[in-house]
């Protein structure tokens, strides 16, 4: 029986010596994983970044360049806004129902004045950066600036997008935080000129 045993034991060590030489060596600890988003934040910015394409958000906020097929959005500018470095003239003066718009579409104007695509990259100084997640939700739900401030001008359709949850506004405020930051200083919106401003009935005020 001895003899037995001790021969079973010399056996067997052979193959707890291979399984010590592939043991990892040091704490058998499980060891921590590198940080990334979770999975929950990881499903929210995709979820954000299909609505921010169903939703035409580069539309208006992209500028527009001239491809092989025509105008195209130019994504090396995605979502930057109004290009900074693009004078205008005045605008025309609003007539009847219409509207007007530059090629780019990126500015328009209309009876409310002239309003410009604003840069909605998350730069701290030009675009969203120093938005939070709260000011991003109550500025689609009431439309206001920032969510307080003046309200939004046309022909940002707020009054849709309003209409989304919470959820699925959160999920795209989470994707454009996201997208790389570029620096572009978005013109302020510019109210109608008293000259230009319909009077109620839709016709010029008259001269003191």
């Amino acid at each position: 029986m001895l003899k037995a045993r001790f021969e079973r034991i010399l056996i067997a060590l052979p193959a707890l010596g291979l399984l010590a030489v592939l043991a990892p060596s040091g704490s058998t600890q499980a060891q921590p994983q590198p940080a990334g988003p979770s999975a929950v934040a990881a499903r929210r910015i995709e979820r954000g970044k299909y609505l921010v394409a169903i939703m035409g958000c580069n539309d208006c906020h992209t500028p527009l360049k001239m491809g092989p097929q025509g105008p195209e959005p130019d994504m090396s500018r995605m979502l930057s806004g109004h290009p900074e470095g693009m004078k205008l003239p005045p605008p025309p003066k609003p007539v009847g129902p219409w509207v007007a718009s530059t090629v780019l579409l990126t500015a328009w104007s209309g009876p409310w004045g002239t309003t410009y695509a604003v840069n909605i990259t998350p730069d701290k100084n030009t675009g969203l950066g120093i938005w939070t997640e709260d000011m991003f939700v109550k500025a689609i739900k009431t439309g206001k600036h920032m969510g307080t401030s003046r309200e939004i001008q046309p022909p940002m359709p707020w009054q849709d997008y309003r209409n989304a949850t919470d959820e699925d506004l959160k999920a795209v405020f989470a994707y454009l935080r996201t997208v790389p930051p570029i620096v572009n200083r978005v013109p302020d919106y510019e109210p109608p000129s008293a000259s230009s401003a319909p009077s109620a009935k839709g016709v010029a005020p008259k001269k003191k």
